[in-house]
């Protein structure tokens, strides 16, 4: 038995978290905010063997950018074993990520959702896609690295999270646009648990005010207006940072800041894309990544 899916790489641009139901139920737990998914992402292969003398019931691989953790896999794939027999199976796990991890790209959640489809296509578990997307948000709250991702990337597209909570509760408005590129520079990450636990009364009172905000002008440069003005609020913008969002912005091109990583995105027509790359070429410390939007979201991939 084996299964391929996908789950999109996802950049927040800004957010409010909500970190307690009252009822520490972790579906009901999330973020509020607007950010887009990219066709870059995690692809991941599940194989299933019959057990035979290995320790373990699982191997975990990583091929491309590599996750200093398998925390989030071990999660989802032991949400899947408690709904069936499955103990004389061993789970051979594979994750394919073209994304730098922990840059603020989503890579934990697109981790979590993409091996949470292979495994229920693998184990014929035949689970409501909803199901499917909770038990990924789940382990993404649960592991601490990450609130809003699974929600927007199992939806994909560029989209607002107007109600917190994993898929099938919480809700997302998608913002049409038209054909457009997006380019981003990464330099390097930066922890999220330990910014949110320092920073959360500042990110949730500006967070907020501003999904009201872009829920009125659904524009994506009206985005990237606000998720600069969010990194500045929260104090996010290293020297390196300024420096290439004054020169792109003197060249009256609009970014953001993804969330959290010192990572820029630019959201621009596509007749602006080498104007971009000349731009970020110059800084050749940093990962550039030239991508579209995925309108799709987390799939099953059947070839």
């Amino acid at each position: 038995m084996e299964a391929k899916a996908f789950c999109p790489a996802h950049i927040t641009g800004f957010f409010k978290a909500h970190l307690d139901d009252g009822q520490k139920n972790l579906e009901n737990l999330g973020s509020m905010g607007a950010g887009f998914s990219i066709k870059q992402g995690v692809t991941t292969k599940v194989k299933i063997h019959t057990k035979e003398n290995q320790k373990s019931n699982f191997k975990i691989k990583t091929n491309g950018y590599q996750s200093d953790k398998t925390d989030v896999s071990e999660f989802v794939l032991n949400e899947f074993l408690k709904l069936g027999e499955f103990s004389k199976y061993f789970f051979e796990i594979e994750h394919e990520i073209s994304i730098p991890v922990g840059y603020g790209l989503g890579s934990s959640s697109a981790v979590a959702l993409s091996l949470s489809y292979a495994l229920d296509q693998a184990l014929q578990t035949n689970l409501e896609k909803t199901i499917i997307g909770k038990i990924a948000h789940n382990a993404e709250v649960n592991c601490k690295t990450g609130l809003g991702d699974v929600l927007a990337s199992y939806h994909g597209g560029f989209e607002i999270r107007v109600k917190p909570g994993a898929p099938g509760i919480g809700h997302v408005e998608k913002i049409l646009t038209e054909k457009i590129s997006i380019i981003m520079i990464c330099f390097s990450p930066i922890s999220t648990n330990k910014f949110i636990k320092e920073q959360l009364s500042k990110i949730n009172g500006l967070g907020g005010k501003m999904v009201n905000r872009l829920l009125e002008s659904k524009d994506y440069y009206h985005f990237q207006d606000m998720s600069l003005e969010f990194a500045k609020y929260v104090d996010v913008m290293t020297p390196r940072m300024q420096k290439i969002v004054k020169e792109l912005s003197k060249n009256e091109i609009k970014c953001g800041i993804a969330l959290f990583g010192e990572t820029i995105f630019s959201m621009i027509p596509q007749k602006e894309e080498n104007k971009v790359m000349e731009i970020l070429k110059k800084y050749q410390e940093g990962i550039i990544i030239k991508s579209e939007l995925d309108d799709v979201g987390a799939r099953v991939l059947n070839n």
